[in-house]
């Protein structure tokens, strides 16, 4: 009969264990949880990444406040000002890219351009932007073949964007 015994107190003495782990682990993970915000740790240098000895260091950049766009603004303004003749596409203010629709001028039915803006800094600097054109004209069926642009439609539009953001910043620093 003893051992019958034996094997009952050494089950409820398992379970009591057990249930005691068990309460431990749940304040040991409810004790994790905080109404605080996450601690951040900043560096030394203002500048993100590992940086051993100061060496390969970036120019640095504006702080981007929320609901500001990714690129450049005077840039992004002055393409949609120069390009509001034809019709757009998309818009990606995040990503710098402007697509147009095709433009069909009324004294050339005959060709059609497209356009694509691409935004590629924060700063107001000629090589931040880049511009492709795209040319179809009618063949004898009609339908629209592809032509080649002249590059110098593509550097027309990019120094007329240039030139109005230039424009729009002066106007922004003398207000």
């Amino acid at each position: 009969m003893e051992r019958g015994t034996m094997a009952f107190e050494r089950g409820s003495m398992l379970r009591g264990v057990a249930a005691g782990v068990l309460a431990l682990s749940v304040l040991g993970v409810g004790a994790c949880s905080s109404n605080k915000p996450p601690k951040t740790f900043t560096s030394q240098s203002e500048e993100p990444g590992f940086r051993p000895f100061g060496l390969f260091k970036k120019a640095p950049k504006a702080a981007a406040s929320e609901g500001s766009i990714g690129v450049n603004g005077f840039l992004w303004r002055a393409s949609l000002d120069t390009l509001a003749f034809m019709p757009l596409a998309s818009a990606d203010p995040y990503g710098g890219v402007i697509v147009t629709d095709w433009y069909i001028n009324p004294e050339k039915p005959d060709e059609r351009f497209k356009a694509t803006v691409y935004i590629l800094d924060t700063r107001l600097r000629a090589d931040g932007l880049n511009v492709t054109i795209f040319k179809q004209a009618k063949d004898a069926s009609g339908a629209w073949a592809d032509v080649a642009a002249s590059d110098q439609t593509a550097t027309d539009i990019e120094n007329a964007i240039l030139t109005r953001a230039r424009q729009l910043r002066l106007s922004n620093i003398r207000n």
